[in-house]
């Protein structure tokens, strides 16, 4: 399994020379599994930049598309996505956690939000209906869980056949004050991946004023990865205000913290262009 990063902001995008190292696209995470399927987790505006590279590389279709949820900064890449506009290209959108399914395609390819019609769109575009509590999707089995955030997230962990694993839980606040998930639940999960991917836009600085807007701590996060034991733990989903700079120092104190509480868990602050391959462990 091969995992890179296309954009990696929550929130808004933020261009600009202070977020030019990390990168100011929204989320989208592109999984690649051993038997070369496409998979993206989420549609932010980074997923433009992984329709340019499966353009630019001829990859074919079919993609499969995770959303965690439908909020604008994880779906607002989706109009821009280079393979919607070839007709030999395939789409298969999976179940979200709400009623927003068929809806979220809608609301963007109306005509009033974006001038290309749902009708209009030359590639096949599907809402894929898997049965059970386990995808079998490519070579990979995925699951998903519930996340603390308000209107709705899910978070998915990927087995591919080859060993390697991985899990993608952003928009998800640890410590909510009316938890759906708990951080035991989650680390049982996570527990033993390759990869843990979490959402971490949040500081002690930014509190309290953005409790309960369903992000969390970097505190909490590295927790989580000191009792769910991933091989590498990254940072994801970074605060629009965050500098380069910030981030560098986040980075140095997580794994400052790493060492002293979780010494066998790598630190990686997510940034576009990431690209990880997952052994077995």
């Amino acid at each position: 399994m091969r995992v890179t990063f296309h954009g990696v902001r929550g929130s808004v995008p933020a261009p600009g020379p202070q977020t030019s190292r990390y990168g100011g696209n929204t989320s989208c995470v592109e999984v690649r599994l051993s038997d070369g399927s496409t998979l993206a987790l989420d549609a932010g505006t980074g997923l433009r930049e992984l329709g340019k590279t499966l353009a630019r590389e001829g990859r074919q279709s079919p993609v499969h598309l995770f959303l965690s949820h439908t909020h604008w900064d994880h779906v607002m890449g989706l109009p821009f996505f280079a393979p919607l506009y070839d007709k030999n290209n395939h789409l298969l959108v999976y179940p979200l956690a709400n009623e927003a399914q068929e809806r979220f395609q809608r609301n963007i390819f109306d005509d009033i939000h974006f001038p290309v019609s749902v009708h209009d769109i030359p590639s096949k575009v599907e809402f894929a209906r898997p049965d059970g509590d386990v995808w079998q999707v490519g070579s990979a089995r995925v699951r998903r869980i519930q996340l603390n955030h308000p209107g709705g997230a899910q978070g998915f962990r990927i087995d591919d056949d080859d060993g390697s694993s991985m899990a993608y839980l952003t928009d998800n606040e640890m410590n909510a004050a009316r938890p759906i998930i708990t951080v035991d639940e989650l680390a049982r999960f996570s527990d033993g991946v390759n990869l843990l991917i979490h959402d971490a836009q949040y500081v002690p600085a930014d509190m309290p004023h953005k409790r309960g807007f369903g992000h969390s701590l970097v505190e909490d996060v590295l927790k989580l990865g000191e009792y769910a034991r991933p091989k590498d733990l990254v940072l994801f989903h970074h605060d629009p205000d965050r500098s380069d700079d910030a981030l560098d120092q986040i980075g140095l104190e997580a794994k400052t913290w790493l060492t002293e509480h979780a010494k066998d868990v790598g630190l990686l602050v997510a940034h576009e262009g990431l690209a990880v391959d997952l052994g077995k462990r």
